[in-house]
C-alpha cells in the first residue's frame, strides 16, 4: 500500500468515532480528500461530503459511502466513589470488555481508565460461568470518590478501547474501528485514484463519509437525502468465515485476502451488480459473492429507499472479529475495493441503464 495512504489510514483508525461523537475522524477524512475533489461541505448530522464533478450533461449522480462511526461505550452514572458506569454505544459485547483499557474522551481531552472486574479468586463457579451485564460494570480513572470525577467527566462522554494499529504477518493489520472505517477509507481512496486519473468521468461522483450507522443508518439516510443519487455504493464490511469459530453455511464462504465482497440480492440493483462483476473480471480483480435476501442492514439499505429509489450495490471488506478492539483485514482487500469501484465508475453511461427491462 502507498506510504501516505497507510498513514491515513493510521490516523483514521486512532481518531475517535462513537456513534453521534464522530468529528475527530471526519476532520481526518476531510483533511485527506480537500486535494481530490471539486468540493467539500458538511452537513449538521455530521455527514462529510466530497463532489468530483463530471463531464457532460445531465450527468448521473453517483454516491459511495462509507460509515466512520464506530461502537463504543458513555458515560451514565458516576457513583460516590468515583466509578463510572457506562452503557453501550452501538453492539458492543459485554464478554469482551472487563479488564480492557479505554479512553474518556472529555472536553479537555483524552483521559485514560480501566474497566475493572472481581478477581477470579474471589469469584464463586456460578460467578465464573456468568457474563458479567454491561450496565454492572465500571471505568476506574483513579479518581478517589465523586466530587473529583466530576471534576474530570461528564455524564455523557464518549469512551473508546484502546487499541493501536497493528502490523500482523503479510498484509493483514487490526485495530478498532475497521467496521467501518475500512470502508471509509476506500472512499476516500477512490476519490484519490479518481482524481489522479485526470480524466473527468461522464458522472457526478460524491464520496461521503456518513455518520450514526451503528445506531440505525441515519447519516446514510441523511446523506443520501441531500444527494439524491442515481446509483449509490456502500461500502462495507463483512464477517470473514476463515476463522475457525464461524459458521460457512450461515454465512457462506469468505476469506481474508481473496478480494472484496459483491453481495446480492433484493438491497442490490442487478445490472449495477453485474457491472460491477464484470469490471472486476476486465481488470483481473479477484472478488467474492454473499447472497442477502433480505435488507442488508447497511447504509445500502436505506440508500435504495430514499427518495423515488436508488440503483444500489454493496462492497464489502472481508473482516475478522467484528466489534471487538482487534478487526482484521489485509491491505490488499482495502486497495482491490477501491481500484474497482473507479474502474466501474468509468463504465457509467447513463441513468437509465439502471432501470430494470
Amino acid at each position: 500500500m502507498r506510504k501516505e495512504s497507510l498513514k491515513f489510514l493510521e490516523q483514521l483508525l486512532d481518531a475517535p468515532s462513537p456513534s453521534g461523537y464522530e468529528q475527530p475522524a471526519q476532520r481526518v477524512f476531510r483533511s485527506y480528500v480537500a486535494p481530490f475533489c471539486d468540493e467539500l461541505t458538511t452537513d449538521v448530522m455530521g455527514n462529510v461530503f466530497a463532489r468530483i464533478s463530471g463531464k457532460g450533461k445531465n450527468l448521473p449522480r453517483v454516491m459511495i459511502v462509507g460509515h466512520t462511526d464506530e461502537i463504543g461505550l458513555q458515560i451514565k452514572y458516576i457513583d460516590d466513589k468515583g466509578f463510572l458506569y457506562f452503557a453501550a454505544v452501538g453492539g458492543v459485547d459485554a464478554h469482551l470488555t472487563p479488564g480492557k483499557r479505554v479512553a474518556v474522551h472529555t472536553v479537555n481531552g483524552a483521559l485514560p481508565g480501566v474497566i475493572g472486574k472481581k478477581p477470579i479468586h474471589l469469584m464463586d463457579n456460578k460467578d465464573r460461568e456468568t457474563v458479567v451485564k454491561l450496565e454492572s460494570q465500571y471505568i476506574d480513572i483513579g479518581a478517589s470518590d465523586k466530587k473529583e470525577a466530576q471534576k474530570l467527566v461528564r455524564v455523557g462522554d464518549a469512551v473508546t478501547f484502546e487499541s493501536s494499529f497493528t502490523r500482523l504477518y503479510g498484509d493483514r493489520v487490526a485495530s478498532r474501528g475497521f467496521d467501518d472505517k475500512a470502508g471509509c477509507f476506500v472512499v476516500a481512496e477512490v476519490l484519490r485514484l479518481v482524481a489522479a486519473s485526470g480524466k473527468k468521468l461522464a458522472i457526478d461522483l460524491y464520496g461521503v463519509s456518513s455518520v450514526q450507522e451503528e445506531i440505525g443508518l441515519r447519516g446514510g439516510t441523511t446523506s443520501c437525502y441531500t444527494v439524491n443519487p442515481d446509483v449509490g455504493i456502500c461500502v462495507e464490511v463483512d464477517f470473514a468465515t476463515d476463522q475457525p469459530d464461524v459458521e460457512r453455511k450461515h454465512n457462506g464462504e469468505v476469506a481474508l485476502g481473496k478480494g472484496p465482497i459483491l453481495a446480492r440480492g433484493a438491497n442490490i440493483n442487478n445490472y449495477l451488480f453485474e457491472l460491477l462483476t464484470a469490471t472486476a473480471g476486465k481488470e483481473k480483480i479477484a472478488i467474492q459473492h454473499t447472497a442477502t435476501p433480505r435488507a442488508t442492514g447497511t447504509d445500502a439499505n436505506v440508500m435504495q429507499i430514499s427518495r423515488g429509489g436508488v440503483a444500489t450495490a454493496l462492497v464489502k471488506i472481508p473482516l475478522r472479529y467484528m466489534h471487538t478492539p482487534v478487526e482484521t483485514v489485509s491491505l490488499a482487500d482495502l486497495e482491490d475495493a477501491a481500484k474497482l469501484i473507479v474502474a466501474a465508475l468509468g463504465r457509467i453511461q447513463s441513468k437509465e441503464e439502471f432501470i430494470p427491462q
